[in-house]
């Protein structure tokens, strides 16, 4: 794990490993952001510790909630960060440089979502 990818700081730069979705269904279309403590087939799962996710093996099965959106036809777009070990509400990691609330650059995203919450706003993900 090298840091962010992006602008806003939302998703981890975990490089482009290839996720299979449906190519249609009600979710066909939109783009899905998974936070860093699901897994998805391939990646390794750090829940923002970058010693967690040195030592995790990558994932042999998605996690049953974002398979249920792939299989609807969301595509997958990448792993977003969040607070070390979803501890915190303010949304910051002191591994990786905070989110960027495109609303409200000076001020936090908040939550330990904050890299979905980015991606979101910024219009990266659905």
């Amino acid at each position: 794990m090298t840091g962010t990818r992006g602008p806003l700081n939302a998703f981890l730069d975990l490089g482009d490993i290839p996720v299979s979705n449906a190519q249609s269904g009600p979710l066909a279309g939109l783009r899905l952001a998974v936070k860093d403590i699901y897994d998805v087939a391939g990646y390794r799962t750090g829940c923002g510790n970058p010693q967690k996710h040195r030592e995790a093996s990558p994932a042999s099965a998605t996690a049953p909630a974002v398979q249920a959106l792939l299989d609807s036809g969301a595509r997958f777009v990448g792993k977003t960060q969040t607070d070390e070990l979803a501890f915190s509400l303010m949304g910051l990691n002191a591994h990786f440089p905070s989110p960027v609330n495109p609303a409200a650059p000076d001020r936090v995203i908040g939550g330990s979502s904050s890299g979905s919450a980015a991606a979101v706003a910024g219009g990266l993900a659905d």
